[in-house]
């Protein structure tokens, strides 16, 4: 099974429209999305075609027609963002079964890479909120992020990444490979 996790959306219609555009390309069994959908939140500036009302609709469009979509809430996601997307988000985390492999997805803004939950040796704790990839292990746990694909820090590029065959990649929207692991 294939996943993909984009992060930090941040209400950037344009944005989320190339990320679906990956989508289309990669072919993912599930997509899953690690929070903050549609405010950009008060120190992010407005990202490239911001359009919270347009990526609500985007993502309500294309879970209908895929309904593969699995998300969790971020730090700068509201109940009145839920009233607005026509599939749960609400959750702080969400447990994925993958390739005989237990994946902890959150936002990353109460567990964290530097705050795991507890987990087992070999598990996978993926995370978005820090807008800066990752892939590594940590005290034997994998430790992920798939960066931003509005808003990216720390000189990285707009990213999004996929997880197939034990392979952990992340990659930029113009197919370059940014970090990746072998699980």
């Amino acid at each position: 099974m294939k996943l993909m996790f984009i992060s930090d959306i941040h209400g950037s219609l344009y944005w989320l429209d190339r990320a679906l555009e990956k989508v289309a390309e990669e072919q993912p069994d599930c997509l899953v999305i690690l929070g903050d959908f549609l405010y950009h939140g008060p120190r992010n500036p407005l990202p490239d075609g911001y359009d919270p009302q347009g990526v609500a609709s985007r993502l309500n469009d294309y879970n209908a027609n895929h309904r593969t979509i699995v998300a969790v809430r971020g730090n700068c996601d509201a109940e009145v963002d839920q009233m607005l997307l026509q599939f749960p988000m609400m959750g702080d985390y969400v447990l994925i079964l993958h390739e005989g492999r237990r994946i902890y997805a959150t936002h990353g803004h109460g567990f964290s890479m530097e705050h795991l939950p507890q987990l087992s040796e070999k598990d996978i704790f993926i995370q978005g909120h820090t807008h800066v990839p990752v892939a590594e292990v940590k005290e034997g746990i994998y430790v992920l992020n798939p960066g931003s694909i509005s808003l990216p820090k720390e000189n990285n590029p707009n990213s999004y990444a996929v997880l197939q065959n034990g392979e952990f990649t992340v990659k930029d929207f113009e197919g370059n490979t940014i970090r990746n692991i072998t699980l």
